[in-house]
């Protein structure tokens, strides 16, 4: 309970400065790169403190990974936290870019549990299977309203803040992910790095078929947190692929702790399944904190379809 207080507290935060983001001049970048070698917008500066300030002194947290940090951030010296079952994985404002076009964007979060909390965390207490360690994945999209989705294994819920309360209440229980999708979502611009496979698959769910439902409809944001949450309502299939675009991203673009697992999580108690293309994402074993994976992710007949084109 304590761990979502301290979450909620800091997203509640966020969802204020986005709003506002405007009208108090905080958009725009800092004059540095993140670990990910991307510009930092100046929303995903004050994000990331805003999360890192209240969960490092939480008391319920050992250690937080963070997109916006190279190396993994700890409570301070003496502090409780130090021997917390868990640790949180985040990234405090996925999507930062499009909040100057008023594009919905969000933080996603995932919670994982130490093997042993007799001693100080450290990053090999992460690097495990997500599948065994993942206790809790959420994600709250700050748009024309602010929604707070979360599971923790048993079902998949759905908070809308009020504003007028400042409470989230709940307004979707047991969310499931639909059987049919609709839309498929990702960037196509890419495709001229896409592997043949990968190139075929998003022409077959271009291609006329009522038999299978097709063709799909495309909608894309680039906001990955909004994409998903649209996918998951409505019915979807999101990929981004592995592409020969940039050769220090050779493995993917997304960031496995903090975006694709929560995520597959979430889909995964939804009814749906997340893949890297040739393996569900919750069975990877990592090699490192901010490990770039393939996605493909969304109902479970649109993740077989994509890893049987991927493997022909």
């Amino acid at each position: 309970y304590q761990r979502r207080v301290h979450g909620i507290v800091s997203c509640k935060l966020i969802a204020s400065k986005v709003a506002l983001a405007g009208i108090a001049e905080v958009l725009g970048s800092v004059n540095h790169e993140n670990v990910q070698g991307e510009t930092v917008a100046i929303l995903d500066d004050l994000s990331n403190k805003v999360v890192l300030g209240r969960l490092l002194t939480s008391g319920v947290c050992s250690m937080v990974v963070s997109e916006e940090n190279e190396e993994p951030q700890f409570p301070p010296p003496g502090h409780p936290g130090h021997n917390s079952k868990y640790i949180v994985a985040v990234d405090p404002l996925d999507g930062s870019s499009n909040v100057a076009c008023d594009v919905p964007v969000g933080t996603i979060f995932g919670i994982y549990k130490r093997e042993d909390s007799s001693k100080p965390a450290n990053v090999s207490d992460i690097l495990r299977k997500p599948r065994d360690t993942l206790v809790f994945s959420g994600y709250v999209l700050y748009g024309p309203c602010t929604m707070f989705v979360y599971t923790a294994g048993h079902g998949v819920h759905g908070f809308t803040l009020d504003p007028s309360i400042g409470e989230f209440v709940l307004t979707h229980q047991n969310m499931r992910c639909p059987a049919d999708s609709k839309c498929y979502s990702t960037n196509e611009s890419n495709q001229s790095w896409w592997d043949p496979n990968v190139k075929a698959l998003v022409e077959y769910f271009k291609a006329d078929d009522k038999a299978t439902k097709r063709p799909y409809g495309t909608r894309y944001v680039g906001s990955l947190v909004s994409d998903f949450h649209r996918n998951l309502l409505y019915g979807g299939i999101y990929l981004y692929p592995a592409d020969n675009k940039d050769p220090k991203k050779k493995t993917g673009k997304l960031r496995l702790f903090y975006e694709c697992a929560p995520l597959s999580h979430i889909v995964e108690v939804a009814g749906g399944r997340g893949s890297t293309g040739n393996l569900n994402v919750l069975d990877i074993i990592p090699t490192s904190i901010h490990q770039r994976v393939p996605l493909y992710i969304g109902n479970s007949k649109d993740v077989d379809t994509c890893e049987k084109f991927l493997s022909s």
